[in-house]
């Protein structure tokens, strides 16, 4: 049987990201997340936390697909750049 597949999306209008696993996306979504919900992270920091969370229940890059997940949840606003130095990711608060 065939992996169902979610088609990641770009913050950056014009470019378009890469189809994934859905399974791989929501894992490394999840994670993700939790991280951001903890503190803001600089990309570096993110990634890194990421690596040590799932390293040992990942198969595949984890760097990779966590840059195509990051980028996705960026386009979907579901988080965001802060505007300081170095930038940080933060969830993005949302008034619903």
């Amino acid at each position: 049987m065939k992996a169902e597949l979610i088609q990641t999306l770009h913050p950056q209008a014009g470019k378009t990201n890469k189809k994934i696993s859905l399974d791989k996306y929501t894992f490394i979504r999840e994670n993700i997340l939790s991280i951001l919900t903890e503190s803001e992270l600089t990309h570096t920091q993110l990634m890194e936390e990421l690596f040590s969370r799932v390293k040992e229940n990942f198969e595949g890059g984890v760097q990779w697909y966590g840059e195509t997940v990051k980028l996705d949840l960026e386009a979907r606003q579901i988080i965001q750049r802060t505007a300081t130095k170095p930038e940080k990711y933060k969830l993005k608060t949302t008034n619903r």
